[in-house]
C-alpha cells in the first residue's frame, strides 16, 4: 500500500469544502488513516515549502498557508499518490480537468483548495512533518477486496 499526503489548504477550510474533499477522496476507494486541523507555524511552512526556497513566490506561499486552519489528511492505497493527484486535478486550476477537485472549486493557482504530494518521496517528507508515527491508524477495512 502507498501512502500520500494531502491538505485542504485555508481557502478550502474557509469555504467549507472540507467533507466534499474527503468524500471525493473516499469515493474513489482510497482510505482514511490520518487526519487533523491545525494552523501551520511559518517555520512549519518553511520546511514544507522547502524546495521553493529560492522562488520568487516562496513568501507568498509562506504567508497563504499560514493565514487560516488547514486540514492534513494521510491516505493510503494502490498507487495513492498518482491516484489522488488525478482526482485533486492539475495545480492551476485553469488547467484541471471538471471533476476534479480543483476544477471544480479552484479558483486561481494560489487559490487552488488542496495540496497533494507528487511523489512518494515527497509524500513521505510531507506526512513525517504534519503526522507522528502514533497519530497514523492501521486498520482493516473487509470491502477492500471489492475495491482494491
Amino acid at each position: 500500500m502507498e501512502r500520500t499526503f494531502v491538505m485542504v489548504k485555508p481557502d478550502g477550510v474557509q469555504r467549507g469544502l472540507t467533507g466534499q474533499v474527503i468524500a471525493r477522496v473516499s469515493d474513489k476507494g482510497y482510505q482514511l488513516i490520518g487526519l487533523k486541523m491545525l494552523q501551520i507555524t511559518p517555520q512549519l511552512a518553511g520546511r514544507h515549502y522547502a524546495e521553493h526556497e529560492k522562488r520568487p513566490f516562496f513568501q507568498r506561499l509562506v504567508e497563504f498557508i499560514t493565514s487560516g486552519p488547514v486540514v492534513a489528511m494521510v491516505w493510503q492505497g494502490p498507487q495513492a499518490v498518482s491516484g489522488i493527484r488525478s482526482v485533486i486535478g492539475k495545480t492551476d486550476p485553469q488547467e484541471a480537468l471538471p471533476g476534479s477537485i480543483r476544477g471544480d472549486w479552484g479558483v486561481d493557482i494560489g487559490h487552488n483548495v488542496v495540496h497533494g504530494s507528487d511523489s512518494p518521496e515527497s509524500a513521505e517528507r510531507e506526512i513525517a512533518l504534519f503526522f507522528q508515527p502514533e497519530e497514523l491508524v492501521e486498520y482493516e477495512r473487509t470491502i477492500e477486496k471489492w475495491v482494491w
